[in-house]
């Protein structure tokens, strides 16, 4: 049997795509499996003693984005809390379209696989956001966390969505495709997003169903997971999940972390600045040098003070007298 501490310590950062999943499928062993779904999808499941499974979605070029040792995000909380963990894995950003991955999830469905469960649990970021939402209908009653997805790439749908132009000839009008619509039979379901990035903010629109609940996450930028991970709240968000604690309240809770957030910070500050918020970029920056030296919240101040000072010196205007 595959000893855990080996299992969950070992890194695989640092690998080519096919390495990784070879590396992955080692380093389980007999404590689950590692399939080819062609040549850019694996599935990689790790099965534990609980009763919780999680679903995740995860591109293998941004996986060290969220985890140093370049493991999949459930091996954490296999780890935690027991949890099994079912990873789908692709090369790049391929929104899992591919019949080879359609397929797969038939046979789990047609095996019984998802019923061994009492919950269930799929999440993703972005491409991936998309999937976990997607194919979270093949498990009726599992709940969702899916981070700045995306509901279709369609054009008849979504043709202001120009960054991913490559994608319109790959169809998201067959199985497992609109995304929106394949949340119908979910438990519930979470879209969090930056309102600031508008086409994740339309994409999240689109997502308005009465079993899901739509979180502004402001000034995270187009990355939401790598914010929650450093912000250390995106494991938090999912053991909420599990145990039916997550809602708009709680993740406003969570959220609070922010403020220490250097990047958020430096996002915050860009946006102040830009719109000529002196008195707020003058806040914001002094909150942030009592608890660090940082150049750019010093010069920020500097600029601040001096244009308050400018607009304080300027003559009053004085009324007009139309008698």
């Amino acid at each position: 049997m595959q000893d855990q501490t080996q299992m969950f310590d070992a890194p695989l950062d640092g690998q080519s795509w096919l390495d990784w999943v070879q590396s992955a499928g080692a380093l389980i062993g007999d404590e689950g499996y590692v399939e080819s779904l062609g040549p850019r999808h694996a599935a990689i499941f790790v099965k534990k003693k609980t009763q919780t499974l999680l679903v995740s979605f995860e591109a293998h070029h941004r996986i060290e984005d969220v985890s140093d040792k370049a493991h999949p995000l459930g091996w954490q909380m296999a780890q935690a809390l027991g949890w099994s963990h079912l990873c789908l894995a692709s090369e790049m950003d391929t929104w899992f379209r591919d019949k080879r991955v359609y397929t797969y999830f038939d046979r789990l469905v047609d095996d019984g696989f998802f019923e061994g469960y009492d919950q269930v649990l799929f999440y993703g970021a972005g491409s991936c956001g998309y999937a976990a939402a997607a194919f979270s209908v093949a498990a009726p009653g599992a709940r969702v966390l899916a981070l700045s997805p995306q509901a279709t790439l369609d054009p008849r749908i979504a043709e202001w969505d120009d960054r991913f132009l490559a994608m319109r000839r790959v169809a998201f009008d067959d199985r497992y495709g609109y995304a929106p619509d394949m949340l119908d039979g979910a438990d519930h379901a979470f879209v969090l997003y930056d309102p600031e990035s508008e086409l994740d903010a339309m994409h999240a629109a689109l997502f308005t169903r009465a079993n899901v609940t739509r979180y502004r996450m402001r000034h995270l930028g187009p990355r939401i997971d790598s914010a929650l991970v450093r912000m250390n709240i995106l494991l938090r968000m999912l053991a909420q999940l599990s145990a039916d604690k997550l809602d708009s309240d709680s993740l406003s809770r969570l959220y609070r972390a922010r403020r220490d957030d250097g990047a958020y910070q430096f996002n915050l500050l860009k946006q102040t600045t830009r719109d000529d918020r002196h008195q707020l970029t003058k806040w914001l920056a002094e909150a942030v040098l009592r608890k660090r030296n940082s150049p750019p919240f010093h010069k920020a101040l500097v600029r601040a003070k001096n244009s308050l000072e400018a607009q304080s010196a300027r003559p009053s205007e004085t009324a007009v007298d139309h008698r």
